[in-house]
């Protein structure tokens, strides 16, 4: 109850939320790329349960957060050191990696095959020769497959912004039920936004390949951040909102030269 009554509490809780939120974007964009892959009526139960099991996992951390900031100590160094930055002496490269470091690497590794497999695809013409029954002789198993495949693919990347979604907490309050409402909220505000964003990327495919450039930028952050070079998240949403915002701008004018090319036919 005294947190309740606590102003401090309520300042950090929307400032966490805030906070969530913005580093939520790129998992979400993440997760409605893959969930339009699947068949309409598949969508939006990929988008319910891939939250919910980021909503699940991200609390399961805070119940167990002494062991997530020890993900924070290194865990061994390979003993290769860059020259020192020049007025310092402090190395320009280092190479002692702890747990979170590895899960940020593995992350990148996957965003970037990931992203570089959806835009090579979206590249290639698609094969739509012959009977499609011919070639996928049980299609419900197809189908739950590629469900599966999904699903797997969201929990995976979900881990890897869990980990940095519950460090950022950390070092924001000690209290856990701040921590615990703020996840709670942020992922309520995620399965709100899920959907519209999906159906907005659908209807605009030229925003499909923006995002997938988003994820490939995020990839090398992240492998970047697992090496020591921390790049300012400031930097990475300046330039995704100014590149959707340049975006949003094509798209009105090809709406307008669309609607005034229907109205000179009629």
């Amino acid at each position: 109850m005294a947190l309740l009554t606590d102003p401090a509490a309520w300042l950090a809780l929307l400032t966490l939320i805030a906070l969530e939120v913005v580093l939520g974007v790129d998992n979400l964009i993440f997760i409605a790329i893959l969930s339009n892959k699947l068949p309409e009526h598949q969508q939006q139960r990929a988008r319910r349960i891939g939250l919910s099991l980021a909503l699940i996992m991200r609390i399961g951390m805070l119940m167990l957060i002494g062991w997530i900031v020890t993900l924070q100590e290194p865990l061994f160094d390979l003993g290769i050191t860059g020259p020192p930055v020049e007025g310092t002496n402090k190395a320009s490269f280092e190479t002692a990696f702890s747990g979170r470091d590895l899960i940020l690497l593995v992350g990148g590794l996957f965003l970037l095959w990931k992203a570089t497999k959806e835009i090579h695809h979206s590249m290639e013409p698609s094969d739509n020769s012959g009977d499609i029954m011919d070639k996928t002789p049980d299609m419900k198993t197809a189908a739950t497959a590629t469900f599966g495949t999904v699903i797997a693919q969201i929990v995976a990347i979900d881990l890897v912004f869990s980990v940095d979604s519950i460090l950022t907490a950390v070092g924001m309050t000690d209290e856990i039920p701040i921590m615990v409402a703020a996840v709670v909220i942020t992922v309520g505000v995620m399965m709100v936004a899920a959907d519209p964003l999906a159906r907005f990327i659908e209807k605009n495919p030229t925003l499909v390949m923006l995002a997938l450039a988003f994820l490939v930028m995020i990839g090398l952050v992240l492998i970047a951040d697992g090496f020591g070079f921390h790049v300012p998240k400031g930097y990475i949403y300046a330039a995704m909102g100014f590149s959707v915002g340049v975006e949003i701008l094509n798209i009105v004018q090809r709406n307008k030269r669309a609607k005034l090319a229907a109205e000179a036919a009629a």
